[in-house]
């Protein structure tokens, strides 16, 4: 083998060897590179699944405020809880493992299927709750409506028996007083009466109670003072002395009445006024005037 033959080989050899180490040198680069590369991307991936574990921690925080049933709220820190143990595992995490990144985005996963089914639950509870508070809401007016009818009722009823109570009240009509002397004429002075007479009639009302009626009669002197006739009554909370008393049968008819009062003191001139009292209620009155 020539010289020149040994040379031309030996520059091809260098020539190759050149080739593969260039070749070497630029696949190691490129590889470096596509490392680098992943790991920023591993590196941002990590910050993303950190952001989102972080999220859901606060949202299981804001959930719970939410809420009053304790089971829920017990369930929602119990997710809270591995959640946060969740994302302190990811933190810890290197970048370069990947098989424990894959393993905690495959759990982030989970854990947002999670998230979405309490959201769910509590959003049915609320729209439950609002339901609830509307049906509630409107019970109230119901009983709001009910009372005020049953007031308006006892208004009405109050009333209707107000006017019963006026209609069904006794009227003597037709009131006549007489000062009659010992012949049993008229008197016209004081010193020549002896009895007093007085008639009148209890008007006919259907609407009143048949029955027995005591009737009450107050004869007034000008003084003001009662001719009595030893007994009282009852009339609007106070006690009344009376002049003369008459028991009655009343049958809803027109009842003529006619009762006496004896003169048994001395009698002053002016007017002498009859106030007639049945059923608790002033049912008539009159007046008769005498000279000295």
């Amino acid at each position: 083998m020539n010289k020149k033959l040994i040379v031309t080989l030996a520059v091809a050899v260098i020539a190759i060897l050149l080739g593969v180490m260039g070749y070497l040198i630029y696949s190691l680069n490129k590889s470096n590179e596509e490392n680098k590369q992943m790991l920023e991307l591993a590196e941002m991936d990590k910050r993303e699944m950190e952001n989102e574990y972080e999220n859901f921690a606060r949202q299981y925080n804001e959930m719970k405020a939410q809420v009053n049933n304790d089971s829920l709220v017990q369930q929602l820190e119990q997710e809270q809880k591995r959640t946060q143990e969740l994302l302190e595992e990811l933190r810890q995490t290197k970048n370069n493992d990947a098989a424990e990144i894959a393993r905690l985005k495959k759990e982030l996963a989970t854990m947002r299927e999670v998230l979405k089914s309490f959201v769910a639950e509590i959003d049915s509870l609320n729209r439950l709750n609002e339901q609830l508070m509307g049906e509630n809401e409107n019970l109230r007016q119901q009983q709001a409506q009910q009372q005020q009818q049953i007031s308006n009722l006892s208004v009405e009823k109050e009333s209707l028996s107000d006017k019963v109570a006026i209609a069904s009240q006794l009227d003597a009509t037709g009131l006549r007083i007489m000062a009659l002397n010992k012949r049993g004429k008229d008197a016209k002075k004081t010193k020549d009466v002896k009895k007093f007479q007085i008639s009148f009639n209890i008007a006919r009302n259907v609407t009143a109670a048949a029955g027995n009626r005591t009737i009450y009669l107050r004869i007034l002197k000008p003084t003001g003072e009662v001719l009595k006739g030893g007994g009282s009554f009852h009339y609007e909370n106070r006690t009344l002395d009376y002049s003369i008393r008459k028991d009655i049968e009343y049958n809803g008819e027109e009842t003529p009445v006619t009762v006496y009062w004896d003169v048994n003191e001395m009698l002053v001139a002016g007017q002498y006024r009859v106030m007639i009292f049945a059923d608790g209620k002033n049912i008539g009155s009159g007046s008769i005037s005498f000279e000295k």
